[in-house]
């Protein structure tokens, strides 16, 4: 049997993530920080899909995260045949108000363990010679972002550290694939602080399931970056080609919280 191991997995568009390969026969490892969301996240996907679903409450901002989901992949017999590094939060405001200790917790979370997974799966996915990465980048990682400057920050490095290692790992059976979502209503906006900013009142949002669908797809299939929408597409592809200072304004103007 296929397994998946999925960070964030208990909501949002992980957990969309994890309903599309329990559909497809996957056993799933979900990983997530609260147990009470983790289990019925878990019921929920044995119930409908028959999978068999083990999971770890892990905070990924503390630094022997990492080693515990370790110490629980080994349990459950070794390296997943899917990774998803899906986990993620931000941080709203400008970068001189905000606090240093949730930014830093944000960066551990977006990069650090994002790259400590992926450098504890690779070797035995290279092995084996075969084995799909997926990182969940966003639409924020195609420019900068003031008003969430490290948020954005964060996801443009997810999203060139993928491209880059797909690149490396070319003919090796291992794929890596950056998926970069538009705004989509998962309760982010209202971790980060960023409720009441005008990023949700685009017409471009898209469900979490319809993202994980778009998403999925697009993982199976090996490609390296996937941006589900097409209104997202393109504004992925205006930003890269708009002058900097444009793009810039664009998105402080999105990010501003209407008065």
């Amino acid at each position: 049997m296929s397994t998946a191991l999925i960070t964030g997995g208990s909501g949002g568009i992980g957990r969309s993530l994890a309903r599309c390969f329990a559909r497809s026969g996957y056993d799933l490892h979900l990983i997530a920080r609260n147990p009470d969301r983790l289990e019925r996240a878990a019921s929920e996907l044995t119930a409908t899909y028959g999978s068999k679903v083990t999971w770890l409450a892990a905070d990924l901002t503390q630094p022997e995260a990492v080693g515990r989901v370790a110490e629980s992949l080994a349990r459950q017999g070794g390296v997943p045949d899917v990774l998803v590094n899906n986990a993620g939060v931000g941080v709203y405001g400008p970068f001189l108000s905000t606090d240093l200790a949730r930014e830093l917790a944000m960066i551990r979370v977006n990069i650090d363990a994002l790259v400590a997974l992926t450098k504890l799966v690779l070797p035995g996915m290279i092995e084996r010679g075969r084995g799909r990465i997926a990182n969940v980048s966003s639409t924020a990682g195609f420019q900068p972002g003031p008003g969430m400057a490290v948020y954005y920050a964060s996801k443009a490095f997810v999203l060139s550290f993928s491209e880059a290692l797909a690149h490396e790992l070319a003919g090796s059976g291992v794929t890596v694939t950056a998926v970069c979502p538009g705004p989509t209503p998962t309760g982010f906006q209202r971790e980060a602080g960023a409720e009441g900013t005008r990023l949700l009142k685009t017409p471009l949002l898209m469900t979490a399931d319809r993202v994980a669908e778009v998403a999925y797809r697009g993982i199976m299939r090996g490609r390296r970056v996937v941006v589900p929408g097409l209104g997202n597409r393109l504004l992925a592809w205006g930003a890269q080609l708009a002058p900097r200072r444009v793009a810039m304004a664009v998105v402080a103007m999105v990010n501003a919280k209407r008065g």
